[in-house]
């Protein structure tokens, strides 16, 4: 039976984003380690930025096709859409990936051994006409929760667009609409769904969500635990933007769960304003904190910092990260008490798969649902109180939306009272593992898959 699984070929295609591509490459480590061949389709400045972080010992490869930036009218350099200045011009990143179907399935014609299953992102619909072309199964990946794709499901989120007041506004609105109806289309086609999460995190939504679609949904996270060595966790992503062993060494000289992680992902663009409130917010919590500012790190930022006197202030408690922060190594360390997040699901999941208690602040869509699921249902976070949604790319127009006192409030709840939520969390992270480990419910769900895709052939 081993010769035969070695010889199933996972294809996995995700969209060029750090949320997408991130749970993909960990699925793609598990899938290997269970002695499967695998390939990842991506571009070449994407294949560049995750090859590193791929072990050669797993038999993964990266399968880089050219992307078209220019002809969908996105700068000559820009793979990622984390390298947009806004989300404005995200919808051409599709008429982008559109345009490389031909490229994909001469691709594919070259796969050796022939491809057995497709794992997709969501937002390729049309890749299932590539499964249906090479007579594979096509599994779609949404890169959220089950609560968050049961609530859209109930929703039935194909809602008319707003009227725009331009035409390349309106040009957005056809091929986000077009996009949307081909996504609901193709995953009513497609063979099932992979979710990065597990069973008892949010075992009733599972239960509804696999009755919606017929049983076919395989719960198989949470997918970052396969980063066990901290040179995989430190390279997860991108490359951070510091020394990850100073970082360690910062946290080595504070006592256990007293530091305050906070990172508002990867493509949240607040204001500088903004920022400051959550700068007071963190000096006033009068804890030790490390702080990820990622994308919203700017030299007007910086200058507010310098200016308002925070960095001076908080020289001696304060670890600032001007760029990508290396997260895993980050919450798994024991210094760590709680983490201020912005509830994109990976986050959430790695928070709690580190048993940390999270101070939740969402922006935009699933981040809402996820917060509830944080706060309201599993007891393990508290909210800063947000409910302005706000778009990557229209944070101008937000100003301030959270003022410091809320954020501070949440941030003293959480450090301070949350002792029970302290626990639920710590009792989250040993069923997180368990799920993972051999017998646990989502290692025999990717079993399952596993054995079901083998049965075909």
């Amino acid at each position: 039976m081993a010769a035969e699984i070695q010889q199933l070929h996972f294809v996995l295609f995700p969209m060029v984003a750090p949320g997408h591509m991130n749970p993909i490459i960990d699925i793609a480590k598990l899938l290997a380690r269970r002695g499967l061949i695998v390939s990842i389709i991506t571009t070449p400045a994407n294949a560049a930025r995750i090859g590193s972080t791929i072990s050669p010992a797993l038999q993964i490869h990266l399968i880089p096709i050219r992307f078209p930036a220019a002809e969908a009218g996105l700068p000559d350099a820009c793979e990622n859409i984390d390298s947009l200045p806004s989300l404005e011009m995200s919808y051409k990143f599709i008429t982008a990936f559109d345009m490389m179907q031909n490229d994909v399935v001469r691709a594919f014609e070259q796969l050796q051994p022939p491809p057995s299953c497709l794992i997709s992102d969501m937002g390729l619909p049309w890749t299932t006409q590539l499964a249906d072309q090479f007579n594979i199964p096509r599994m779609v990946f949404h890169g959220t929760s089950c609560t968050s794709l049961l609530t859209s499901h109930h929703k039935n989120a194909n809602r008319a667009e707003a009227p725009y007041s331009s035409d390349a506004e309106a040009t957005k609105s056809t091929v986000m609409k077009k996009v949307l109806d081909q996504v609901k289309a193709a995953e009513k086609t497609s063979y099932g769904v992979v979710v990065n999460s597990f069973e008892d995190l949010e075992a009733e939504c599972l239960k509804e969500y696999s009755e919606v679609k017929g049983g076919r949904v395989w719960c198989i996270g949470p997918v970052s635990l396969c980063n066990v060595d901290i040179s995989d966790m430190a390279g997860r992503g991108n490359i951070s933007a510091v020394d990850v062993h100073d970082c360690t060494k910062w946290l080595d000289l504070h006592e256990q769960g007293s530091v305050i992680y906070a990172a508002l992902g990867s493509l949240a663009r607040p204001m500088p304003e903004q920022m400051m409130e959550l700068a007071l917010a963190l000096e006033e919590s009068n804890r030790p904190f490390i702080w990820g500012l990622g994308g919203a790190s700017s030299p007007a930022l910086e200058g507010l910092f310098v200016q308002s006197g925070f960095t001076q202030r908080t020289r001696d408690r304060g670890f600032l990260i001007r760029g990508w922060a290396p997260q895993l190594v980050i919450l798994s360390h024991p210094a760590i008490g709680g983490f201020l997040t912005h509830c994109g699901w990976n986050s959430t999941l790695e928070g709690i798969t580190a048993g940390v208690p999270l101070a939740t602040w969402p922006f935009v869509g699933d981040q809402f649902t996820n917060e509830k699921l944080v706060v309201e249902i599993l007891g393990i976070g508290v909210s800063v109180g947000n409910k302005v949604s706000v778009m990557w790319g229209e944070e101008e127009k937000a100003g301030v939306f959270v003022a410091k006192d809320a954020i501070k409030r949440a941030l003293i709840v959480l450090m301070e009272e949350g002792a029970e939520m302290r626990t639920r969390a710590g009792e989250l992270r040993d069923k997180a593992k368990m799920a993972l480990t051999q017998g646990g419910s989502s290692y025999s769900r990717l079993t399952l898959l596993i054995e079901e895709i083998k049965a075909r052939f």
